[in-house]
């Protein structure tokens, strides 16, 4: 079975903690326990083997006995969060959910049948496997969420190599493939899983230090966050041994930063795709966006400057798009990367390219020196079509400095003139109140 081996897990560490949420601790054996209830009740209900439920919760113990015990009863599960910008009505129709389960905030779960019957191709494709399925749906940035699905059996067999047993925060969300990652690695290592009451830089802080957490997996935006609100000098965060970076290019200007301020952390950058799964990687140093990525069930190449990847554990397909696969199976990730040797650098998405007369900005690049100027607190860089050059580069910036935008902008351009080559430097600067990332810590652009 799908998830046999984490059971057998859970056994040999039932008297560690197995998750810490709102500050209480439930052990590997009580985790058991609560997914041996769950199976009890989704037979009780007639939940059929290889149906398509969707489950719609964050992070709590019976969200995560619901997940477990579903893909052990080989259903097909479709992770929602509240955050999902596009309705969940909406997925649920692109998923052909037959059941819904709900966790609300305290952890109370509702089940019922939605009277829908699934039909599509790779749904059927699953079932006549006899394998579980895990459905996850792309953020939407730059249109409709799609819905990737996935062989939960090939996801689940990177786990059955052990690795050290850490105690790390859950702070990707239910819903993204590097949370459902984060919590694999930590429940199939016997590590513990702490779920922060919620991902302000505050509580984040607050759960570190309170919990002794060694390993936290992040994104850019929010370690931005956190060194700009100053919450790290508030609390101890001595006991952080990792942290690991993704979802979007980190600036250099943050990282050193951060390297500054905390010479005993690590540094890593991580990469992943809902289309794929999380690469296992290795920064160069825990100062570099230099890093490798692959290992076992995954090969790279670029193409035309572009990461290809082909891997064991990619989707089967989406249920509302054309796959997006070579005819020889490489999946075109569409991230612009310059090589040294077995070393990649991410320059960013080619999508977000900005043409200024047939030069080349990356949107990242320019963040990066921007986001070094004092009192910036966060900047976001995009082309605007312009009848001369083709395109020009602009800049939003939120500031917790009181000064005009006349005043900032001869200020930025002086900060930029010996650091950007001059087409790369904003021409169109708009100061805003409101933040500029989403409510998954991810830039918005």
């Amino acid at each position: 079975m799908a998830i046999e081996f984490l059971l057998d897990r859970f056994d040999q560490t039932k008297d560690a903690e197995a998750l810490i949420w709102r500050d209480r601790s439930l052990l590997y054996g009580e985790l058991k326990e609560l997914i041996q209830f769950w199976q009890k009740r989704l037979e009780e209900e007639i939940v059929e083997k290889g149906a398509v439920v969707a489950l719609e919760a964050d992070f709590s113990p019976n969200a995560v006995a619901l997940l477990l015990s579903l893909l052990q009863h080989q259903c097909v599960v479709a992770v929602l969060t509240a955050e999902m910008k596009t309705s969940r009505a909406e997925l649920r129709q692109i998923a052909e959910v037959e059941w819904l389960v709900k966790v609300d905030a305290d952890d109370r779960v509702s089940i019922e049948k939605t009277g829908t019957q699934a039909e599509h191709e790779l749904l059927w494709q699953l079932r006549d496997r006899q394998h579980p399925g895990l459905i996850i749906f792309t953020s939407g940035s730059t249109g409709k969420s799609k819905a990737a699905i996935h062989d939960f059996v090939f996801i689940i067999e990177k786990f059955q190599t052990l690795r050290p047993a850490q105690k790390t925060l859950l702070f990707l969300l239910f819903d993204h493939i590097g949370g459902i990652n984060t919590l694999l690695h930590v429940l199939a290592n016997g590590g513990c899983a702490v779920i922060p009451l919620d991902r302000s830089p505050e509580k984040v802080a607050d759960a570190i230090a309170k919990h002794r957490v060694q390993v936290l997996p992040t994104s850019p935006t929010f370690l931005t966050l956190l060194l700009l609100s100053g919450v790290h000098q508030g609390y101890d965060l001595s006991s952080l041994e990792v942290v690991t970076y993704g979802t979007e290019v980190m600036p250099q200007s943050v990282l050193n930063k951060l390297n500054q301020l905390f010479p005993n952390i690590r540094f890593q950058q991580t990469y992943g795709l809902t289309e794929l799964g999380i690469m296992r990687s290795k920064s160069r140093s825990s100062d570099s966006l230099w890093f490798k990525v692959g290992g076992e069930g995954y090969e790279t190449r670029i193409i035309n400057g572009m990461l290809e990847i082909k891997a064991k554990s990619a989707m089967l397909g989406y249920l509302n798009a054309p796959a997006p696969f070579t005819l020889d199976g490489w999946y075109m990730t569409g991230d612009v990367v310059e090589i040294d040797g077995e070393w990649l650098r991410i320059l960013g998405r080619k999508s977000e390219l900005i043409n200024v007369g047939g030069q080349k900005v990356y949107p990242s690049e320019v963040e990066s020196v921007l986001q070094a100027m004092e009192g910036v607190v966060e900047v976001s860089v995009k082309g605007e079509a312009n009848p001369i050059t083709g395109n020009i580069v602009t800049a939003k910036v939120r500031l917790t400095t009181d000064e005009t935008l006349r005043n900032f902008r001869s200020r930025l351009k002086a900060f930029c003139q010996d650091k950007l080559e001059s087409y790369k430097i904003p021409m169109r600067i708009t100061l805003v109140q409101e933040r500029l990332h989403s409510d998954r810590f991810k830039k918005n652009r």
